[in-house]
């Protein structure tokens, strides 16, 4: 029987290829501009404290996170750096901010005059919205943006947009409007040192936006959001994240009885079933039932409906399957792989969706 000391189901982390990743961002960066990791979302899914830590080992010292809470976490895990909020904080949440240095987005002009709230020295960075209308002061209104800029309590260090398009032309516009607002704010005596635009599509597409930071998210994890932008640029990147869990239990059914919640899987000949020891409540989608995993480098499907700590795979084809094996549904398995792509596909959702959703059970074992 094989060996369960690595549990019932876990993500394994290549730290040699988080590391390969950023070497290859950095070649892509411009001239004055440095790596801003997003580690939101628990580091879409891998661990935020983890990665963070690694990624101040390589040098970076720049994150960007989506609430208070999760940049406080890096903060108690030892995370060094310049952490930037991109999301609204309530003034409960305030203190939050000085307590960890954390640097708070201004999401609008409304929320500017709530900042004092937090108490001198509080640090910040202006969202200017470009043409995504999600958070930020309109580009236009730069009689605002100066407003704020000069409101007491709080310091402006910087000013950011979001690329929200793979439309060349729309984010060549974007980025007009925002260099031209920050323009426009550093005539009026306002510096502003830190402007960033790039992301992850952005550095690859359009690196002479240039700007101070390129805030990487999912290319950062060795992927793209979709299978054909991988394919469209080709990044040379390495996934980070390998999917796991254990076969918990085999058994046999005869042909027509039903298994699973709902008797939704009745096959029509004996088979085989093995349940592996991860479901929904782990972050796996219910949408995931009809895909694969690889058990022993060969491949098997997951059937009936997901439940919430199991999932039930035919193995009837396999019938070397036995209970402590391990099966994957993102990784290598004897030099058969299935990626991310293949997973979010099945479940008509982008990669970043997917592996965001990864629960706290999942054990995450750096390798």
């Amino acid at each position: 029987m094989a060996d369960f000391h690595t549990g019932r189901a876990w993500i394994e982390l290549d730290m040699g290829a988080l590391a390969h990743n950023v070497s290859r961002l950095r070649s892509l960066l411009p001239a004055g501009c440095r790596l801003m990791p997003a580690v939101k979302a628990n580091a879409y899914g891998h661990g935020a404290a983890l990665i963070s830590r690694e990624l101040n080992r390589l040098g970076v010292d720049s994150f960007c996170v989506a609430s208070a809470g999760e940049g406080a976490a890096l903060r108690e895990a030892g995370v060094y750096g310049d952490i930037l909020v991109l999301g609204y904080t309530h003034p409960k949440d305030m203190a939050l901010l000085r307590e960890n240095n954390l640097i708070q987005t201004i999401v609008d002009g409304e929320y500017a005059r709530l900042l004092p709230a937090a108490g001198p020295g509080l640090r910040t960075h202006l969202a200017i919205d470009s043409g995504m209308h999600r958070l930020g002061i309109g580009w236009g209104d730069t009689a605002l943006m100066e407003q704020v800029c000069r409101m007491s309590g709080f310091s402006v260090e910087g000013a950011y947009t979001h690329l929200c398009t793979d439309d060349r032309n729309f984010s060549l516009l974007q980025a007009r409007r925002f260099y031209a607002a920050v323009a426009a704010l550093r005539r009026e005596g306002h510096p502003l040192p830190r402007a960033h635009i790039l992301s992850s599509a952005g550095l690859f597409d359009l690196p002479g936006l240039g700007g101070a930071y390129a805030r990487t998210g999912i290319a950062l994890y060795g992927l793209m959001s979709r299978r054909e932008e991988e394919r469209k640029r080709n990044p040379g990147l390495m996934p980070v994240l390998s999917l796991k869990a254990r076969v918990a239990s085999v058994r046999e059914i005869a042909p027509g009885e039903g298994a699973g919640y709902g008797l939704a899987f009745r096959p029509g000949r004996k088979s085989r079933l093995a349940a592996l020891s991860i479901g929904y409540a782990d972050g796996l989608p219910s949408s995931a039932s009809g895909g694969q995993v690889l058990i022993r480098g060969r491949s098997a499907p997951i059937v009936g409906r997901l439940c919430m700590d199991q999932s039930l795979v035919d193995v009837t084809a396999l019938p070397a399957v036995q209970p402590g094996d391990e099966a994957v549904l993102i990784g290598v398995s004897e030099g058969a792989r299935i990626s991310a792509y293949t997973l979010a596909e099945k479940c008509g959702c982008i990669t970043n969706e997917l592996l965001s959703r990864l629960g706290p059970r999942l054990e995450r074992v750096p390798v």
